[in-house]
């Protein structure tokens, strides 16, 4: 169910999700608070903000989007499709923002390795800076950047989240079950 859903077709499928990340990173990159704060950040809690930028921004979409499958009814049955629907939705969604977090740190670290020197940094923030300090800040400018594409999923309509999570067939399976519960009431 995840690889008919495409999890690698989820950001392309959120245009503002997508310029949100892209110019949140952007200006991150050359601004001198994500600098000192990148090289202040111990790799742990580097981590930490990778967890929390990658689950906030899928807790989000699933919420935002109202992606949550509730169960028709009490049954068994329709209790277990429900977790399987939901737990398919949160790996395609889990799998999509890894993605996206991933190509966004190679994205944020060749525009800090075009645009930033280094030594300037380090001058500026009164201390020794060297190229391997542009790979952590990629890295702590790629948590940002996730959360701030997150929120601009909040300018997509339901309809294209749902398209950008869920294969086209999915989709039209999930419209046939809201019509069924609806001729049922």
């Amino acid at each position: 169910m995840v690889l008919a859903n495409r999890p690698w077709r989820l950001v392309p499928g959120l245009k503002s999700a997508l310029v949100a990340a892209l110019a949140t990173g952007a200006v991150a990159t050359i601004n001198s608070t994500a600098w000192l704060m990148s090289t202040s950040l111990s790799w742990w809690r580097l981590v930490i903000g990778t967890v929390a930028s990658v689950a906030l921004v899928v807790a989000w979409l699933v919420i935002d989007g109202e992606l949550w499958d509730r169960p028709e009814d009490d049954s068994p049955q329709s209790r277990e499709r429900s977790r399987l629907y939901n737990a398919s939705t949160l790996v395609t969604l889990l799998a999509g923002v890894i993605i996206c977090y991933a190509a966004l740190y190679v994205v944020n670290l060749v525009w800090a390795l075009f645009v930033l020197d280094p030594h300037v940094m380090g001058t500026y923030l009164h201390t020794r800076l060297g190229h391997r300090d542009l790979f952590v800040l990629a890295w702590f400018v790629a948590s940002a950047a996730t959360v701030g594409g997150g929120l601009g999923s909040g300018l997509e309509t339901d309809e294209s989240i749902r398209a950008a999570a869920y294969s086209k067939r999915e989709e039209d399976r999930r419209e046939r079950l809201a019509q069924d519960r609806d001729r049922t009431r």
